[in-house]
């Protein structure tokens, strides 16, 4: 099925609740665009958290979700995925997010190690619920800044913002 892991880790490093003002489809087009969007280019650190390595750059790779892989997120897959999300939106979408670092001294780009993340977003009327679980690497950057980076993305594409951080009354 698409969208979805069979076996998502239940140890989760990340949970966090937004409230939102739109529904789940468009959220989850925006979602998909986002992600495929951001896919392979690169960002200064600082774009993205506070930088724990000085001179670095971060690229993003993002794979969704179907039964026990992951699929790329290049034009086909998204294509196919923005169909089934038009079709019927979905209450459970998994990514996979690859991290890479390059520490960048001159003309010379020399990798680092880099950080695999799982991402869940569990989708109601109101509300998105995120948990990331980081599977591997040093956490250059950390959970929290992968979600608050994607969450900006998001507010970014719409005159308002979208997405707020739940607070409980």
């Amino acid at each position: 099925m698409l969208g979805f892991y069979e076996n998502f880790p239940e140890n989760i490093h990340k949970i966090a609740t937004f409230t939102t003002s739109i529904s789940s489809r468009k959220l989850q087009v925006r979602l998909i665009q986002v992600f495929r969007e951001i896919n392979c280019k690169t960002f200064h650190f600082e774009d993205v958290a506070d930088p724990s390595v000085p001179n670095c750059t971060v690229i993003f790779e993002f794979g969704i979700a179907e039964a026990m892989n992951f699929n790329y997120l290049d034009e086909e897959e998204t294509s196919r995925a923005l169909k089934v999300v038009e079709k019927r939106p979905l209450q459970v979408m998994d990514f996979f997010c690859a991290v890479r670092y390059y520490k960048v001294e001159g003309e010379k780009k020399t990798p680092l190690k880099f950080d695999y993340y799982m991402i869940r977003t569990l989708f109601s009327k109101s509300s998105v619920e995120t948990h990331v679980f980081h599977e591997r690497g040093p956490r250059y950057v950390s959970p929290d800044d992968i979600v608050n980076f994607f969450v900006n993305k998001i507010n970014g594409t719409f005159s308002r913002k979208v997405l707020k951080v739940f607070e409980a009354p």
